[in-house]
C-alpha cells in the first residue's frame, strides 16, 4: 500500500451522521472507512457530524479519525458553517490550536449538502451516494419534496459547479451528468466490502430471508413483507428476519399484522457485526427492496457470506453491486420481485451458484483500493478560482 507523507494535509469531512448514530447507515460506513484509509496514508482527518446520545461531543476513534459532534439532524448544517468560520477567526473546535486548518473539505450530500462553496475558500469535494429524485415525495409532504428536489437538482448543481464530485457507482455518475455536472468533474470510488467476523453458522434448514436496512419508508421493507405473505402457503416454514432500526418500524409491524405474517417475521433491531455475520451465513436469500441506493453495501456484505440478493433494477447503484443473473437477481416491479424470490427459494442449485459468484464478486471491492483512489482524487483537486463574472460568491473565508 502506498503511503502519503504526514504533510499530506488535513481533510475535513462534513456528514450529517456518524456510524454510532442510531440512524447511521451505509453512507456513514463509507465515510468512516475512507477516512480511516486516509489516516493510514498520512492524512489528518476530521469528521464533523450531528450530536447524539451515543457519542461524545469530541473524540478520536480507534482509526485515528477525530470526530466533532454538534447540532442535530437539521441544525448540523448551520453548526458546521459556524464552527468552520469561527475556526478561521481563531477559536472553536476547528481553530489552529487544535491543529492545522483543513486543506480540503469533503461535503457529504445526503439529499441536502452543506453548501460549503458559500462559506469556505478551500478545495471542496462533493461526495454524493445517490440522487434522491424518487425519495423526496416518499418522506416529505409535496411542497417540501418539491423544494428538496429543487435544492438537490438545481441550486446545489449551480453552487458546486467548480467542485469535483465523488460518487460510489457509475449509475449515480450518469445521473449527475444528466443534471449538468461535467463528466470530467465526477470520479467513481466504489465501496469496499466490510470484512465480516468469522462464524461457524450454517444455512438454516428451512427457508430464511433477511433484510438489513434502516427502517425508513424509502427502504421499502413492505415489499419483503409482501413476498413472505405471498409465498407463505407454498413454503409453510418460510421466515423473514428484519435487521435494523428506525422510526418506520411501528408501521412495518402494522403491515406484518395486516398481512397475517406476524409469526413469520422477526424484527431483530440493531445487530452487532457478529450477529450480522451469523444472520447472513444462515439466510437463504438477502432482500434489498430499496427505492434507491448509491451502491448497496449490504448486498456485497451478503455476497461475502455466499448469500445472493434480490433487488430492483431501477434502484441506482444496486445494478453494479448485483450482477443480474450471476450474483443475484434484479426485478422490474413488485410482482417480478416476488417471483424472483420464489425462484431462488425453490431452486437450491441456482442459489448455490449465485451465492458462490456473489462471494467472488464481493472480494473485488476492498477498502484499501477505495482509499487509494480517494486519496488520488484529494491530491488532484485544485483550489477554487477567485470570484469572477459568472457569479461566484465573493464573501468566502479561508
Amino acid at each position: 500500500m502506498e503511503r502519503f507523507p504526514a504533510t499530506a494535509g488535513h481533510v475535513l469531512f462534513l456528514n450529517w451522521r456518524d456510524t454510532r448514530n442510531p440512524e447511521g447507515g451505509g453512507s456513514e460506513v463509507y465515510v468512516e472507512r475512507i477516512a480511516a484509509e486516509l489516516v493510514a496514508r498520512g492524512f489528518r482527518v476530521t469528521l464533523f457530524c450531528a450530536a447524539h446520545r451515543r457519542g461524545r461531543p469530541e473524540e478520536v476513534n480507534d482509526d485515528g479519525v477525530r470526530l466533532i459532534r454538534r447540532g442535530g439532524r437539521h441544525t448540523v448544517y448551520l453548526w458546521a458553517a459556524l464552527c468552520y468560520l469561527a475556526g478561521a477567526l481563531g477559536f472553536g473546535p476547528l481553530s489552529r490550536r487544535h491543529g492545522p486548518r483543513p486543506k480540503v473539505l469533503v461535503d457529504v450530500c445526503n439529499g441536502l449538502p452543506f453548501m460549503t462553496p458559500l462559506w469556505a475558500r478551500r478545495p471542496i469535494i462533493k461526495l454524493i451516494h445517490h440522487i434522491h429524485r424518487e425519495q423526496w415525495c416518499v418522506v416529505l409532504p409535496p411542497w417540501a419534496a418539491r423544494f428538496g428536489w429543487w435544492v438537490e437538482s438545481s441550486f446545489a448543481i449551480r453552487a458546486y459547479r467548480r467542485c469535483h464530485h465523488v460518487t460510489v457507482s457509475e449509475a449515480t455518475r450518469q445521473e449527475l451528468v444528466q443534471l449538468g455536472v461535467p463528466a470530467g468533474q465526477v470520479s467513481v470510488v466504489h465501496n469496499g466490502t466490510p470484512p465480516l467476523p468469522h462464524t461457524d453458522a450454517e444455512r438454516a434448514p428451512s427457508p430464511l430471508l433477511v433484510t438489513l436496512n434502516r427502517l425508513v419508508p424509502h427502504k421499502r421493507v413492505e415489499v419483503a413483507l409482501r413476498a413472505v405473505a405471498t409465498l407463505a402457503d407454498e413454503l409453510p416454514q418460510l421466515r423473514l428476519v428484519v435487521a435494523g432500526q428506525g422510526w418506520w418500524e411501528g408501521r412495518l409491524r402494522e403491515v406484518a399484522n395486516d398481512l397475517g405474517i406476524t409469526g413469520r417475521v422477526e424484527f431483530r433491531g440493531f445487530v452487532t457485526e457478529e450477529e450480522k455475520a451469523t444472520l447472513l451465513a444462515s439466510a437463504w436469500v438477502a432482500l434489498t427492496p430499496s427505492l434507491k441506493e448509491g451502491w448497496g453495501l449490504t448486498i456485497v456484505e451478503a455476497g461475502s457470506a455466499g448469500t445472493p440478493t434480490v433487488a430492483f433494477r431501477s434502484a441506482g447503484g444496486v445494478g453494479e453491486a448485483v450482477v443480474d443473473g450471476q450474483t443475484g437477481l434484479l426485478a422490474d416491479d413488485i410482482d417480478d420481485y416476488v417471483a424472483k424470490v420464489r425462484s431462488l427459494l425453490h431452486n437450491a442449485e441456482l442459489r448455490h451458484q449465485l451465492g458462490a459468484a456473489a462471494r467472488e464478486h464481493a472480494a473485488n471491492f476492498t477498502w484499501p483500493a477505495a482509499g487509494s483512489h480517494f486519496a488520488a482524487v484529494l491530491e488532484s483537486v485544485e483550489s477554487p478560482r477567485h470570484p469572477d463574472s459568472r457569479g461566484a460568491p465573493s464573501y468566502l473565508l479561508p
